[in-house]
């Protein structure tokens, strides 16, 4: 694999992600509007508005954020860790697991 979806350096794992790549471009979308979403919520509380608009409004925010985790999860896999497994390292799997399971819970 290239630098640019290369996982590993040294100890450290970390992916240099392609910062004019569509992958990252979606994240950055999601992030953006996850915030605007936040700002929103934080002008509701504000304004005193209706406790039942804010609470949807939070949960229209966990939905997004969930996407976005899913989002990122998926590009995880598809490059880190699929690139680890090519390279024997299978530790990779636990790692995986223990995330999906903070994930679940």
């Amino acid at each position: 694999m290239d630098k640019s979806t290369a996982c590993c350096c040294g100890t450290v794992k970390h992916k240099h992600r392609d910062k004019e790549g569509k992958e990252y471009k979606s994240l950055m979308s999601r992030l953006n509007r996850i915030e605007g979403q936040v700002r929103g919520i934080r002008r509701m509380v504000e304004d005193d508005r209706y406790c039942v608009d804010i609470m949807t409004q939070v949960s229209a925010i966990q939905a997004a954020l969930g996407a976005f985790n899913q989002e990122l999860l998926s590009q995880h896999i598809k490059s880190c860790v699929v690139h680890d497994i090519r390279e024997g390292d299978d530790e990779v799997v636990d790692e995986l697991v223990k995330l999906l399971g903070k994930m679940v819970h």
